[in-house]
Formats: C-alpha cells, sequence, structure tokens
C-alpha cells in the first residue's frame, strides 16, 4: 500500500511505489545493466517494477491489435524484466487524474497500470498513451531493500514522461544527470572500465 511503511531490519520504511531504481555501475546483473526501473508496486510482500529502457522490435499492434495505436513511440512491447517474459503489464497515462476506474491502478499522479482485457475503444478518450511491457522485475519481501543497501541501486523520483520517453535507450543517462552533482557524473560511467 502506497505511503505505509514497513519495518525493515529494525527500522520504518516508506513504500517506494512510484519511484525509479536506476542500477549502479556496482549492479552486474545483466538483466539490469544500465537499466531504469519503475515501480508499480512495493509492499510488504515484495516489491515489482517494469524496465523503462529495454524497448523490443515487435510492435505492440502486432501482438495486442487495436492497443497498439495508443502505444507511445516507440510503439513496440519493451523488456519488462526477466520474470514471466510471456506475461503483459500495461502502463497507462490518464488524461486527468481520476479517483476510480475500473481497470485502472494508480501508481502514481495519472500513471498507472491498466488491465488489458478493456476494450482499447472505450479508453481512447481516457488515455493519452500507453506503454506495455512483457515480463516484470520482482523482488521478494526484504530484497530490494537489501540491493539498494548494498549499493545496486540509485533511488530518484519519477517525473511523469519518464514511463513514455521517445528515446528510452537515453533514459539511464538521462536520469542521473538530472539529480546533479556526481551523480549527474555517474551518466558517462563507461560501460565497461576495462575499456577505459
Amino acid at each position: 500500500m502506497q505511503g505505509e511503511g514497513q519495518a525493515i531490519g529494525g527500522r520504518s520504511m516508506e513504500s517506494m511505489t512510484g519511484r525509479l531504481l536506476v542500477a549502479t555501475p556496482a549492479l552486474k546483473d545483466p538483466n539490469f545493466d544500465r537499466t531504469v526501473v519503475l515501480l508499480v508496486a512495493h509492499e510488504p510482500g515484495g516489491a515489482l517494477g517494469v524496465v523503462l529502457n529495454r524497448a523490443t522490435e515487435v510492435p505492440v499492434s502486432e501482438v495486442l491489435g487495436a492497443w497498439g495505436t495508443l502505444a507511445r513511440d516507440p510503439a513496440v512491447l519493451f523488456e519488462g524484466g526477466p520474470v514471466q517474459p510471456e506475461s503483459a503489464i500495461c502502463l497507462a497515462r490518464m488524461r486527468a487524474q481520476r479517483p476510480r476506474m475500473r481497470g485502472f491502478h494508480p501508481v502514481s499522479g495519472s500513471i498507472g497500470t491498466l488491465d488489458l482485457s478493456i476494450d482499447p475503444d472505450a479508453m481512447r478518450e481516457k488515455l493519452t498513451c500507453i506503454r506495455v511491457f512483457a515480463g516484470y522485475s520482482g523482488w521478494s519481501p526484504g530484497q530490494l531493500e537489501e540491493e539498494i543497501q548494498s549499493g545496486s541501486w540509485f533511488v530518484f523520483d519519477a517525473l511523469p514522461g519518464d514511463a513514455f520517453v521517445d528515446r528510452p535507450d537515453d533514459l539511464w543517462p538521462m536520469v542521473l544527470r538530472r539529480q546533479g552533482g556526481i551523480l549527474s557524473a555517474v551518466a558517462h560511467f563507461p560501460a565497461d572500465v576495462a575499456l577505459n
């Protein structure tokens, strides 16, 4: 539940739902190298997110028909993470923040997850865009907090457009640069230090 604290190692930790996880250069898991993950759920039972900067070449319309017309450019499926790659999670941006709408589960502000079993034509006037992710990133209770403490992830506030950028390959350095200071220098960290 967003806003509820949870006890981690004897102290309370606020939900990070709606925040960005940005892989640090220390994170060596190839599934998450230079990734930006939007957390769509962070609760005592664990955390779930989608990788925002791993576009595939598969058009959304090829897999989900009419939903493709609502997909933001690039209108392709994204690799949301290594868990259940055959499943789909849809992020949507509403035209206006609505308190309750069938099939829409708020994550942050006007952004939330959307049930793809709804008729896309019924949603056309309510949405500005969608992005569809094959699979997701998941963490068991306490696992994400341990990874953050060990230096694998930076945690930053998300901007409303982060989930729908036109150039997803540029998202990792873009998010780091806007933090300023030493973090902006990390954006220029070479992918392979041995080649430096």
